[in-house]
């Protein structure tokens, strides 16, 4: 039989799992995405997915190797975000630096998924969403000496 040695039991859980990486990965992808960002829903949604599924498979397949497992998605991640960040050689100016944070975050979220920390996961998805819609100091500095 194909499935023979595959535990089972999880199944619910990981639909539940899947599920709420769905909906932090669409909410913070679509703040990203009204602000023409270009790391949006499908990146954000996989990211976290696969975060939550290395960590769900380390918590089923050997509970006590999870903390490694978690280790290589967090320097893993930083890896990608590093690879999203630009600097102009003309203006000297770095771009992307949230996005590749956002991404970097949303890694996290998909572990805490992955090890069942719900509230957490909820609490850091409305963070995620809320933290780049705080105006800039500097842009506010700036449009009072405009005026």
């Amino acid at each position: 039989m194909v499935f023979e040695g595959i535990p089972t039991g999880y199944e619910i859980r990981f639909l539940i799992d899947i599920g709420i990486v769905l909906g932090a990965g669409f909410a913070i992808g679509a703040e990203r995405e009204s602000r023409n960002k270009p790391a949006g829903i499908s990146t954000h949604c996989l990211v976290i997915g696969g975060a939550m599924i290395f960590t769900f498979l380390s918590s089923l397949v050997d509970p006590n190797s999870s903390s490694r497992i978690a280790a290589q998605v967090v320097s893993g991640i930083g890896f990608l975000g590093a690879g999203i960040i630009l600097k102009s050689e003309f203006d000297k100016k770095i771009t992307n630096l949230t996005t590749a944070a956002a991404i970097w975050y949303a890694a996290a979220i998909g572990m805490a998924i992955g090890y069942e920390y719900y509230f957490l996961a909820a609490v850091a998805t409305a963070f995620a969403v809320g933290v780049p819609r705080i105006p800039h100091i500097s842009k506010l500095v700036k449009k009072n000496e405009e005026t």
